[in-house]
């Protein structure tokens, strides 16, 4: 599934969303989820039951959270998660928006694939 980021891509400051230690501090992963959380529940990106499926269905290969934990989650903990994910790409991708799972489209619109 395809998700437009475009408004995201060109208003967010990905490093608000996705930072490493060395960059923000030893607290990095609880701002960078807090700030993600804030703007989901603010903006979320994922506005329909089959796109917030579809990110369910896209991280459980990550093995980083089980699938009950991933069924539990609630809209904006789906959409902090997806936050977090399109600010990494967009930090590889730069100004193209190319990199990752992210891409610019034939009508100059960014998208992220929820597609393995």
């Amino acid at each position: 599934m395809e998700i437009d980021i475009t408004r995201f891509f060109n208003e967010a400051d990905p490093s608000e969303f996705s930072a490493s230690r060395a960059e923000r501090g030893q607290n990095a992963g609880p701002k960078t989820w807090a700030n993600a959380k804030t703007e989901a529940a603010k903006s979320p990106l994922l506005t329909t039951p089959e796109q917030l499926e579809a990110l369910r269905r896209y991280v459980q290969d990550f093995g980083a959270w089980s699938e009950e934990e991933i069924a539990a989650w609630d809209d904006v903990e789906c959409n902090a998660t997806f936050i977090q994910l399109v600010s990494g790409d967009m930090r590889e991708a730069g100004a193209e928006g190319d990199g990752g799972n992210s891409y610019r489209g034939d009508d100059g619109r960014v998208y992220y694939s929820l597609s393995h």
